[in-house]
C-alpha cells in the first residue's frame, strides 16, 4: 500500500473515533444547516491540524458537504442556514460559518442579507484568527 493511501485511511479512521462525539453534540442534525434524517459525516474545518482533532471537526450532510466541495454550486438559498450556525458556540461550526459567509459574499449578486449578518457577528480574537489562517490557505 502506498503511503498516501495508508496516511488517508489512518486519517479516516482516526475521525471516525470521533462520530459519537459529534452524534451527541449535534442531536444527528447537520451542525450547519440543522437537516435531520439524512446522512451526515465529519467535515474537518480548514486550515486541517496535522493529526486529527475533535475541535475542528464538524457534521454535516451530503448537501451541505457537496456545495462546500465543489464552490461553483453554492446555493445562497440554502445557506440562509448560516444566520443560525454563525452564532454555534462551537468554533468549528463558527468558523466554517464566517468561511461560507465570505464565500458567498464573493460569488452571490444578492448578498445584502449576508453582509448585515457578517457586520453583526461577534468574533473572538481566537475564532478570527483561525478564520485568518484558513483564508491565507487557499
Amino acid at each position: 500500500m502506498s503511503k498516501g493511501l495508508e496516511k488517508h485511511k489512518h486519517r479516516s479512521e482516526s475521525l471516525s473515533y470521533f462520530g459519537k462525539d459529534l452524534v451527541r453534540r449535534s442531536g444527528s442534525h447537520c451542525e450547519l444547516c440543522d437537516a435531520s434524517g439524512t446522512r451526515l459525516t465529519v467535515f474537518e474545518v480548514p486550515p486541517v491540524p496535522k493529526e486529527a482533532e475533535l475541535f475542528h471537526c464538524i457534521f454535516i450532510c451530503d448537501t451541505c458537504r457537496g456545495q462546500i466541495e465543489k464552490p461553483k454550486t453554492l446555493n445562497a438559498d440554502h445557506w440562509r442556514c448560516l444566520n443560525t450556525s454563525a452564532w454555534s458556540p462551537e468554533p468549528a461550526i463558527q468558523v466554517m460559518s464566517v468561511l461560507l459567509i465570505d464565500q458567498l459574499i464573493a460569488n452571490v449578486k444578492d448578498n445584502e442579507w449576508l453582509q448585515d449578518l457578517k457586520e453583526q457577528l461577534y468574533l473572538t480574537e481566537e475564532i478570527q484568527e483561525w478564520i485568518d489562517s484558513a483564508q491565507s490557505q487557499k
